[in-house]
């Protein structure tokens, strides 16, 4: 992309390979490319980094090493690798046949994984367990209520609250959805579109909420959680609940609230960040090869129909992900 706007503005271009500049580095001929939501929303609104234009986007990707700074340790050419690097401006993306990531930030891809699963991983994956081990602190026999669980960071964060114990209650919009989610270990599914969403977590929670509360839409939902998360409890939430939120109830209930960004250890250059992010995909990936974790592909197109996967994130009726393969 060369200026922001709508999806046409993703083209197809012939670009030099990129060539190692850290001893640190990997070279990834790539094989696959998730698309996340926010590579829609840096199309509309322009990169994150300065001078980011022209750009390619892209945050996660899967492949195959080619190169290897001479400081690399833990990887050879050869190796298949998953990660999420990248895409917030300039070259760097994964919507490509090539591109550098350092070696922290990289894991060897499950031998149980597909390609286009590893690359549909990273960004969510990172992200559900940020918000609810790293900042709410989730452990066995707590209540968490994650809306939109039939979504990218939805549908693996059900499968990893279930994994330490907890009880999953999630909204989702449809009977399939509600019938996918079930699939994935949720305990109680909400069909919102039909139900009275706070009158049963009231019911199903004895009146007290949800100790930890999920949100992956925006402000709306952000707001409809406050009296739905129990007193002392946790609600995170993955976007800006807005200038004009009214704190009263949050604070008469004493909760703790979280945010989770998981594009900040690459804004802000924080290494000690992006390495526990590399290792937080270790973790998923012994969970992925114990059966207990698995990422849902809805689709996976070519990379020269990148504009078509951004028209199907922003028509918001995917149930998993999408992928790119060059």
């Amino acid at each position: 992309m060369h200026a922001p706007g709508g999806p046409e503005v993703l083209q197809v271009e012939r670009l030099p390979e990129p060539e190692i500049t850290s001893p640190t580095q990997l070279k990834v001929r790539l094989l696959a490319a998730g698309v996340n939501p926010i590579d829609t929303k840096l199309r509309g609104r322009g990169p994150l980094l300065a001078d980011g234009l022209p750009a390619v986007l892209g945050c996660d990707g899967a492949g195959e090493v080619v190169e290897s700074g001479p400081a690399v340790t833990r990887f050879r050419p050869g190796d298949r690798v998953w990660f999420c690097s990248g895409g917030l401006g300039g070259a760097l993306g994964n919507y490509a046949e090539f591109t550098l990531a350092e070696e922290a930030v990289c894991r060897p891809v499950p031998q149980s994984l597909t390609i286009e699963a590893a690359a549909a991983g990273p960004l969510v994956l990172i992200t559900a367990w940020e918000a609810l081990f790293d900042r709410a602190r989730l452990t066995s026999g707590q209540t968490v209520l994650i809306h939109a669980g039939a979504g990218g960071v939805g549908h693996v964060a059900i499968q990893l609250a279930k994994s330490v114990g907890a009880r999953v209650l999630t909204s989702v919009s449809t009977r399939q959805k509600a019938d996918f989610v079930r699939a994935l270990g949720a305990d109680e599914v909400i069909r919102y579109q039909e139900e009275n969403l706070p009158a049963r977590v009231e019911r199903l929670t004895g009146g007290r909420g949800a100790d930890l509360v999920l949100d992956t839409v925006g402000p709306a939902v952000f707001r409809q959680s406050i009296p739905l998360t129990a007193h002392y409890g946790d609600l995170v939430t993955l976007l800006d609940p807005g200038a004009d939120m009214d704190w009263r109830e949050a604070r008469n209930r004493n909760l703790r609230i979280g945010f989770t960004l998981m594009l900040t250890p690459m804004l802000r250059d924080l290494p000690q960040a992006r390495a526990h992010q590399g290792e937080i995909l270790e973790h998923c990936g012994v969970l992925i090869e114990q059966g207990r974790l698995r990422i849902q592909v809805a689709r996976v197109l070519p990379l020269s129909q990148a504009a078509q996967a951004h028209r199907l994130i922003e028509q918001g009726h995917t149930q998993g992900k999408l992928v790119l393969r060059p």
